[in-house]
């Protein structure tokens, strides 16, 4: 049936990519969009013989941000990857399955201190918890190498998030239990479904992506996930996705490509929420050389402070330029002011700059997701 389809492929398009299904998809994306009516109801049709809640993803009559064809299906039936949905948290000395050098994404809200290790995350790619008294959708896209972190209620309406087992651009999309809308991980947003055009945009809070050790001596009161999450994985430290992240190829093909960095160079990924439609990366390497690195994204002028274990916090800075960061609580201004650190904001006896939501990812995910973003470098 396949080599019946490949030759058809090739009679048609007077194209020969053989097996090579990526690059197929890359070729066809570079062509003047020729979607048929129908696709929809004929992806929902195949789709769901593979698994029915598929069908409700896609329908003629549902509206879609983005090309249909462009969403692939991942390999995984919806919520295949499970979410931890309220995981079971154990304290700092309880989690002796961690060592000093394993990678953790860390959140601080209202004093309750959190880590999920990238370990155990990378097999479920989605928490849903609380934290400091307001519930989170936590996402990780493996894929493109982004956890975002985000409030599940928008305008007083609680949005249950799932994972879909489709993918734009490689980008994990979500879909809400509700409606069987699909969202842009990277933007929080509905792309496809009732949803759309009902401007719905999620809001991003600050996490952290540290190790361990660190975080453990900032936060000695942490609470991190249990290794009893209800599933059997091996959540040893780099298993899972071992061989993805040990190149720099890609599982799935994209549209949109840059060169100016590998594909999977770490960035931090920068986008404000007056600015939404303003974004910049900036390379992890060229952070690592620079603690203290003042900046703006339209008018809003931040500051990103990089401690010893890679660690990215970004704040705004209000006009206020900085030249010393000591890695640990204490940032000096270029007054000679010394500033407190700490995980929501910097302070300086009645003066305060808001921490600002920001997250490191792979270069290739955030161009393919924001194809106009600035890049430092």
């Amino acid at each position: 049936m396949t080599v019946r389809f490949i030759e058809l492929l090739k009679r048609k398009t007077g194209q020969d990519f053989g097996a090579d299904t990526n690059q197929w998809f890359v070729w066809w994306w570079q062509q003047e969009p020729r979607v048929d009516a129908d696709y929809a109801a004929f992806k929902s049709k195949l789709y769901g013989l593979i698994d029915e809640k598929f069908e409700g993803y896609f329908s003629n009559s549902r509206e879609s941000r983005i090309r249909l064809d462009e969403i692939r299906w991942g390999g995984v039936l919806q919520d295949g990857i499970p979410p931890l949905r309220q995981p079971r948290m154990i304290t700092a000395t309880e989690a002796d399955y961690l060592d000093d050098d394993n990678i953790v994404f860390g959140i601080e809200i209202n004093g309750d201190a959190r880590a999920y290790p990238k370990r155990i995350l990378a097999w479920h790619e989605m928490f849903i918890d609380e934290i400091g008294g307001t519930e989170y959708a936590g996402v990780y896209c493996t894929l493109c190498g982004a956890v975002i972190q985000y409030e599940t209620v928008h305008n007083g309406v609680q949005h249950h998030l799932g994972t879909s087992g489709f993918l734009y651009r490689s980008n994990k999309l979500m879909y809400d239990r509700d409606t069987q809308s699909l969202w842009n991980t990277t933007w929080g947003e509905p792309v496809v479904g009732p949803l759309v055009g009902k401007h719905i945009q999620l809001k991003r809070s600050y996490l952290v992506t540290t190790n361990w050790g660190e975080w453990k001596r900032r936060h000695p009161q942490t609470t991190v996930l249990s290794l009893e999450t209800g599933h059997q994985r091996d959540y040893g430290e780099g298993v899972a996705y071992n061989q993805y992240f040990a190149t720099d190829e890609l599982m799935f093909s994209i549209s949109t490509s840059d060169t100016r960095l590998n594909n999977k160079d770490e960035v931090l990924a920068l986008v404000f929420p007056r600015h939404s439609q303003d974004a910049m990366a900036i390379a992890a390497d060229f952070l690592a050389q620079q603690p203290v690195h003042n900046n703006k994204l339209g008018d809003l002028e931040f500051v990103v402070l990089t401690d010893s274990s890679g660690a990215n916090r970004v704040y705004q800075r209000d006009g206020i330029s900085f030249r010393e960061y000591d890695g640990a609580s204490t940032v000096t201004d270029n007054e000679g002011r010394q500033w407190q650190l700490s995980e929501d904001k910097l302070s300086h006896d009645n003066l305060e700059l808001a921490r600002l939501p920001a997250h490191r990812a792979f270069w290739f995910g955030w161009h393919a997701a924001y194809p106009d973003t600035l890049l430092v470098r």
